[in-house]
Order: structure tokens, then C-alpha cells, then sequence
């Protein structure tokens, strides 16, 4: 009997593993992992170059960048090993609840909520962030009225009152603040948010309770925006999963996402600008593109996701003012609400148009009014290319 047992353990394991390196030789290479939303590795060319061809280390010793053959080999057969997705599942949902670790590949799950730990606060990184914003203010924004309102991530809700590493979101409002010119008027939007205005699966805030917020700013910069009473919320028919639902790899359920509609919005229009030799050409373009439900990230739905320069115009505000917004992905589910506050609204996005070369893309006048819209996530990283 215990002969028969060892015989079937064997051929099931002979046959685990002749099905896994089949699959793996012989099975066609992923281009892309939709669940990490990044490229796969390839199979490396065997030559001489990849042979003889040394990695570059950081200063640890550790590899920075894969060139030789055999560590560009352990990158291919790591990201195309047969049934990732489900042991990568597998694993976190051993580390989470069975070794109980707090965290698994610095994401975590706190409160119901998928998130990254960001930490430490990059200081280097955000001083060099203020001094591009603090150059663009003195050069370009002389005669304008600034304003500046900082995006908490979802760290600000969850991660030390779970007892995770934190920013100290208090050191980095005040290090904004301060460095900022004087001129930069701060609007806090804490008061307005709580942990329940983003996805739960996402990095990013929900349009459909992000009203006051957008209240809160116009208030802060003279105008007015709609109520929340005067919009129509539409559901996307499709789920949606957040970057950090493959990230984290751990089971979660999909949400709904909804956007934000009204007359005001039927009645402008959205253009995206392409820098060309002859200047900047503007193409017809819409706030939701509907087209990006069926992509594998639904919120790029708003603005077809990140765009260089989106330009609006509103034919029905009665105020001649106009606001230029330099932001990251979180002001593309907030500016649809902003509109009815201005005649033309311009998107900028820093890290796809040079900041030294502004003068090229549009002419500042004192009737604008800027807004520097960043999350702590990008002040912690980068705002701009």
C-alpha cells in the first residue's frame, strides 16, 4: 500500500513538473502582465555580446540593470513562468494570512482598502519638484494669481493608524508650503476627504464624491462650481480593478466606477494638444472616452488617460476667467468638475511637456489662474520628465 502511495506521488509530481517546463518551453511568452500592467520579459538573444556582456550594480552590489545573458535569461523565466498570476496569488495570500505579514511587496490591505507603503518622504526628490514649480511661478506666472492643493494618498487614512510606515504628511504639507513662493495660495483639501472618496482596488480618488473638494478649490480661487444635486451619475457597465489589485495580487472584489455628467459638460469642448514643428495642433477629444472600458484600466477612461496638454472650452460660463492646471492622473477625474468656473481650462502635464520650454506651449496672461494639483505620491517621486 504505502509502495502504491509513493508510486502515485511520484507520477504526480513527474507529471506537475513535465507539464510546467513544457508549458514554459514550449508555450507561447506573454507581452504584457494586464494584472501588473507592465512588459514582460523576453527571451534574451544568446551571442556574444549577451555572454561577455557584465550587469550594471548599484552602489550595494546589487544588479541596477540585467545585461548578461544569464541574468536577462532568470528575468524571462521569472516573469514567464507557466500560472504566474495564480502563484503569485497563492503567495500573498500565504504571506497575508498565513505568516501574517503586514505587508507583501510593500502593498498592504488596511480597512478593505489595497495600498502601497510610501515611505520614506524622498527629500531630495521633492526639493527638486518645488524648485521646478518655484521656477515655473518666478518665469512664467509673474502676473498670475497661484494656488496649490495637495492630494493625499491613501497612506494618509490607513497606514499608521494600522500600524504601518508613514510619511509624516504633516512634514511634507509644511515642506510644500514652504517651499512654494510666498505668492502660492494652499488650499487643504484633508478636511474634505476621507479614506472613503478613493477606490478601494486603486490608487486614485472616486469622481462621484470628489464634488466637495472640487467646491473647495473654486471657492478658494473666486469661482463657483456646480452642486452636487446637479449632476447625473453614470455607472461604467464594466468592473473595474485598480493597479493595486494585481499589485497586491490578493482576491478582492471589482467595483463600480461612475462619472460625474451634466449640461455644462455636454456643452464644452475638449481638445488635446500635440507639440509639432509648426506649434501645437488641438485634436477633438472628450472628457470620458468610452473607448477605454474595455481597456485593462478603466480610469483612463477620463481623458483617454495621460495627455500632455487637454484644452477646455466652456461657451456657457459667464466669467471671462481662465485656469491653467499643471497635475498628475488625480486632476483628470477632478477638472470635468472645475468647468463651470471658467471660459477655457489648459491641462498641463509636466511630465510629458518640458517645464523650460512653457513658453512654447501657451502665453500666460494676468486673467488666468494657476493650479498646482499634485499628489503626495508624485511630490514623493516625480512631477515632471
Amino acid at each position: 500500500m504505502k509502495n502504491k502511495i509513493y508510486i502515485v506521488g511520484i507520477v504526480a509530481f513527474l507529471l506537475v513538473w513535465f507539464g510546467l517546463t513544457g508549458a514554459a518551453w514550449f508555450g507561447e511568452a506573454e507581452a504584457v502582465s494586464m494584472t501588473e500592467r507592465r512588459a514582460l520579459a523576453q527571451a534574451p538573444a544568446l551571442n556574444m555580446e549577451t555572454i561577455l556582456a557584465k550587469d550594471v550594480l548599484d552602489s550595494s552590489g546589487n544588479i541596477k540593470e540585467a545585461r548578461s545573458y544569464k541574468s536577462l535569461f532568470e528575468d524571462y523565466v521569472l516573469d514567464q513562468f507557466p500560472l504566474r498570476d495564480r502563484f503569485r496569488q497563492v503567495k500573498a495570500i500565504f504571506s497575508n494570512y498565513v505568516m501574517q505579514q503586514m505587508d507583501d511587496n510593500n502593498y498592504y490591505i488596511a480597512d478593505g482598502y489595497a495600498a502601497e507603503l510610501v515611505y520614506p518622504m524622498d527629500e531630495q526628490r521633492l526639493n527638486l519638484n518645488l524648485k521646478i514649480l518655484k521656477e515655473i511661478t518666478e518665469k512664467n506666472l509673474g502676473k498670475n494669481k497661484v494656488y496649490s492643493a495637495v492630494v493625499p494618498d491613501k497612506g494618509y487614512f490607513l497606514a499608521e493608524k494600522n500600524g504601518y510606515l508613514s510619511l509624516d504628511y504633516s512634514e511634507m504639507f509644511q515642506a510644500i508650503q514652504e517651499g512654494l513662493p510666498e505668492k502660492v495660495q494652499h488650499i487643504d483639501l484633508t478636511d474634505v476627504l476621507s479614506i472613503d472618496d478613493y477606490y478601494r482596488t486603486d490608487t486614485h480618488w472616486r469622481q462621484e464624491h470628489i464634488v466637495p473638494a472640487a467646491q473647495k478649490i473654486a471657492e478658494a480661487m473666486g469661482t463657483e462650481v456646480l452642486a452636487e444635486s446637479e449632476y447625473t451619475k453614470e455607472a461604467v457597465e464594466n468592473p473595474f480593478y485598480g493597479v493595486y489589485y494585481g499589485f497586491a495580487a490578493l482576491p478582492m472584489d471589482p467595483e463600480t466606477m461612475y462619472l460625474m455628467q451634466s449640461s455644462v459638460l455636454e456643452g464644452c469642448t475638449v481638445s488635446f494638444g500635440e507639440m509639432q514643428d509648426g506649434g501645437i495642433v488641438w485634436n477633438p477629444a472628450q472628457f470620458y472616452d468610452m473607448s477605454k472600458a474595455e481597456s485593462n484600466d478603466l480610469y483612463d477612461i477620463f481623458f483617454s488617460g495621460n495627455q500632455a496638454l487637454i484644452q477646455i472650452v466652456n461657451p456657457q460660463s459667464s466669467s471671462p476667467k481662465e485656469l491653467v492646471v499643471f497635475g498628475d492622473s488625480f486632476g483628470r477625474s477632478l477638472i470635468p468638475l472645475l468647468a463651470q468656473g471658467y471660459r477655457k481650462i489648459t491641462v498641463i502635464d509636466l511630465r510629458l511637456t518640458k517645464y523650460n520650454t512653457l513658453d512654447q506651449v501657451m502665453q500666460f496672461t494676468p486673467r488666468q489662474d494657476v493650479l498646482f494639483l499634485f499628489s503626495t505620491l508624485s511630490y514623493n517621486k516625480s512631477i515632471a520628465s
